[in-house]
């Protein structure tokens, strides 16, 4: 489990956002984010500041980004803060989550009870970026 710096991928990063909580990567219409072990991610604490910071950097209409969470460590998120998310006006076109742990896999299950859209699952950062900019390049809503 590498770190998204570790890989080619992060010569091709737009700006990166460093948090005492995580590290975000923006690219050309998809998101990175890698949370720090042992997190508890909710929306006043981490989410607010992060969806804030990359529609201020992409001057985004908020419905067009795709996010990818890259859990390389372990941390929870709390599932009912996507409903303050939505409440906030913001969505996204396409969520993805990369796991490499059983338990990984187990939170995002949790969290697709509460986000509104289907929840794509990749076992590696390669396949997770593939689908991402395969997605930029269709009009239509993959979720």
């Amino acid at each position: 489990m590498l770190s998204l710096v570790q890989t080619p991928h992060y010569e091709i990063v737009l700006k990166e956002l460093n948090y005492s909580f995580g590290d975000i990567y923006i690219f050309d219409n998809y998101v990175v984010s890698e949370i720090k072990e042992g997190v508890d991610f909710s929306w006043e604490h981490h989410a607010k500041k992060i969806v804030s910071d990359i529609t201020d950097y992409l001057g985004t209409d908020r419905e067009d980004i795709i996010y990818i969470s890259h859990r390389i460590h372990s941390y929870s998120v709390v599932p009912m803060d996507w409903l303050k998310f939505f409440k906030n006006s913001f969505s996204l076109k396409a969520y993805g989550v990369i796991s490499y742990k059983n338990s990984n896999v187990s939170n995002s299950k949790v969290e697709s009870l509460f986000f509104n859209k289907k929840i794509q699952r990749f076992d590696s950062l390669d396949s997770a970026i593939k689908w991402a900019k395969q997605a930029t390049k269709t009009s239509k809503r993959l979720v």
